[in-house]
């Protein structure tokens, strides 16, 4: 049994205040808060000192990819190193994807999902990608809803010839997940306009990382925020769309919700803070290493995204954590994937520098002349464990954000819109004991060199933060201290998330208020 804790003298930040106050954790849960919480400490409980810093809810990132095979690689990060390297950054949960291959039922991509991720150091849970349609999905969702505890489904409006839904499979997904109580999620492109633009791009002789943001404009990603968010107002169902990345697609969720439409949006960090110039690097692998989808954008599109957070209009701080290292990158360069050396060298799981793979993943059959060909760099940048840092000194640090604007962005809503709050995302008697005790006076330089997780590249590589976790607890036990992470895999726990939330009650009622009438006729 984890051994009682009790944090003493630090400030306690929830999302609607913040008070000094000392905390109980006994068996994994909060037991007090206040004054009294000393004086209820059984004996024997552990003591941490939390003078001169803020105490606030274990951050959630309700976007994550571990362990994810896509386009040909899979991430270097699985469930155990991407959750420890989230306990380092003070996120003490995940919400990952389980991503069906097509025709392949949601059932048995859960399982396999299920089976990867019993390794995770951190709690986690699981939205379920919609990638086709038929009666057996329409079935599988039900079950993943009322026996599994999922309660969110989604749907990529990306990646033609690959996982993209339709039109006809988007409203078939919405009206079932409105009839289960889960939230619908969309992946907002239009996948015909990027596949017509790379296409495009390629012929021009544009094949380098620099055609990815040419390919994805912000007016592609827009145009499919616009779309899922009519079809969710016209089949009443709320709608959260993952990774906002420029002004076009804020501004459309901010109009649908002037109307009164529940739509939320969900920011990377990454988002926030870096430009599109990072794709005209004159190396291609620094280049490479910034491609995702949606892509960074051009100055202007950060500062309308923390207005989005300012104003309430989006909702929440995710990192799409997604760690494709430089050889499997380098498919894209005209090289083929790399594969693992027999002689790759023994690594300690939790080493430091160079933790990642790139050392030992050699590319196969080298062809120097073959172009570049940037739709075959594999999407994904890293995150997890810097996003809670960069938001707080980029936010807080500015004035743009309150401490318990910060705990909202990183935790509350998160844990609100998925149903598992107040178990999760606040600080008070019966929660989960997941807490990161956070000292706004620390400082660190992030780098690729110094990082726990897996991946070899760093987005803020360089990045000099002032704010920073000195010790994350998850569970009630303390599981990194001032740069000692003492993470076990298999720790973590599977969270199931109930359906029907406060969302979809109250959509409930007023469609129950709002329902059509047929006109009653004499008869002639």
């Amino acid at each position: 049994m984890t051994q009682a804790l009790l944090i003493r003298g630090g400030i306690v930040v929830n999302a609607d205040r913040a008070e000094r106050a000392d905390v109980l954790c006994v068996a994994g849960r909060i037991a007090a808060v206040g004054a009294d919480a000393a004086a209820q400490a059984p004996a024997g409980a552990g003591v941490l000192d939390a003078s001169g810093q803020y105490l606030l809810p274990g951050g959630i990132d309700p976007h994550t990819h571990m362990q994810l095979p896509f386009m040909g690689a899979t991430t270097m990060d699985d469930f155990f190193t991407g959750t420890a390297a989230g306990l380092a950054g003070g996120t003490t949960s995940i919400i990952d994807f389980v991503i069906p291959d097509p025709q392949e039922p949601l059932l048995d991509a859960y399982r396999k999902w299920r089976g990867w991720a019993a390794k995770a150091a951190a709690d986690y849970g699981f939205h379920v990608a919609v990638t086709w349609w038929s009666e057996q999905v329409r079935a599988d969702m039900g079950t993943l809803v009322q026996q599994e505890g999922v309660n969110s489904f989604k749907h990529f409006m990306a990646y033609k010839n690959a996982i993209m839904c339709d039109d006809e499979t988007l409203v078939h997904s919405f009206q079932r997940a409105l009839e289960l109580g889960a939230m619908p999620t969309v992946h907002a492109e239009n996948g015909e306009l990027v596949f017509l633009l790379q296409q495009q791009l390629l012929q021009r002789g544009i094949t380098g990382p620099e055609g990815h943001p040419l390919s994805r404009p912000p007016a592609v990603e827009a145009e499919a925020a616009q779309r899922a968010i009519a079809i969710a107002d016209v089949l009443g169902v709320p709608i959260y769309v993952v990774h906002v990345s420029c002004a076009e697609s804020a501004e459309a969720i901010a109009r649908a919700r002037a109307r009164g439409q529940r739509v939320y949006g969900e920011v990377l960090a990454g988002h926030l803070l870096i430009d599109d110039s990072v794709y005209r690097h004159p190396d291609f692998a620094t280049a490479a290493a910034h491609v995702m989808s949606p892509p960074f954008r051009p100055q202007g599109h950060q500062e309308a995204l923390w207005r989005g957070l300012q104003s309430g209009q989006l909702h929440t701080t995710a990192t799409d954590h997604c760690t494709f290292c430089a050889a499997q990158k380098a498919q894209g360069a005209g090289r083929a994937l790399g594969v693992e050396s027999e002689n790759a060298p023994q690594r300690d799981q939790l080493a430091g520098e160079k933790w990642a793979a790139a050392a030992h993943l050699q590319p196969t059959n080298p062809k120097p002349d073959q172009l570049p060909d940037f739709t075959r760099i594999p999407n994904g940048t890293g995150g997890i464990e810097e996003r809670m840092a960069v938001i707080w000194d980029a936010g807080v640090n500015t004035g743009r954000l309150t401490p318990s604007e910060f705990v909202a962005i990183t935790s509350a809503n998160a844990a609100r819109l998925f149903n598992i709050y107040p178990r999760k995302g606040c600080i008070a008697v019966g929660a989960d004991a997941d807490l990161v005790l956070w000292d706004p006076q620390g400082h660190k330089t992030l780098s690729a060199r110094t990082q726990f997780s897996k991946g070899d590249f760093n987005i803020f590589e360089g990045r000099s933060v002032r704010g920073i976790p000195s010790h994350t607890i998850s569970q009630g036990e303390v599981v990194y201290a001032q740069g000692d992470l003492r993470v076990e895999p298999g720790r973590g726990r599977y969270v199931p998330r109930p359906a029907f939330g406060p969302d979809f009650q109250a959509t409930q009622r007023r469609a129950e208020l709002l329902a059509p009438t047929p006109v009653q006729r004499q008869k002639l």
